[in-house]
């Protein structure tokens, strides 16, 4: 049985973003800046039209915390222009540092820019190290239409393979 969530304790479960439509394969969670260019990009893959619930890290603290205990794929933007203390969002660590949540964490996708050089999506290889995960795509700044088709293509199919027992 699932719980959704009401009213924003840490022991309520979040309501996806986008719920799954069908057969529910699994989740994506993703955190977008007020820029909302993350939030762009996953809004265009419609992940939901295949079967995977969309949740957002919330960008305020004073906001309800994400609280997700399904398999999940994280997306996250890379930040701080090449200083690897910088590259991943607070909103990012402080999820992650809830174990209920990393326990949840089956890859990583990261956007990045190009200008940064060697530090292009490097959120993607932090947070893959630490998490002990997959770093299975990246995709420059907003990404272009065929990132977003790789993008649906390769999360669905990443769940039609490692399906969860």
């Amino acid at each position: 049985m699932e719980q959704q969530q009401t009213a924003g304790t840490d022991s309520e479960l979040s309501a996806p973003e986008f719920a799954a439509q069908g057969q529910r394969l699994g989740a994506v969670v993703y955190f977008s800046s007020a820029s909302r260019n993350t939030a762009r990009f996953i809004a265009n893959c419609h992940l939901d039209d295949e079967g995977i619930d969309v949740f957002r890290i919330p960008l305020r603290p004073k906001d309800p915390p994400l609280n997700i205990r399904q398999p999940y794929i994280l997306i996250v933007p890379t930040y701080g222009g090449g200083s690897a203390k910088k590259a991943v969002m607070p909103q990012i660590k402080r999820f992650l540092n809830d174990p209920a949540n990393r326990a949840g964490i089956r890859g990583v996708i990261a956007s990045g820019n190009t200008n940064f050089g060697e530090a292009f999506c490097m959120a993607g290889d932090i947070i893959s190290r630490k998490c002990n995960v997959p770093f299975l795509y990246y995709f420059e700044l907003m990404g272009t239409k065929e990132d977003q088709e790789k993008v649906r293509r390769g999360v669905v199919d990443f769940f039609r393979n490692h399906p969860e027992s």
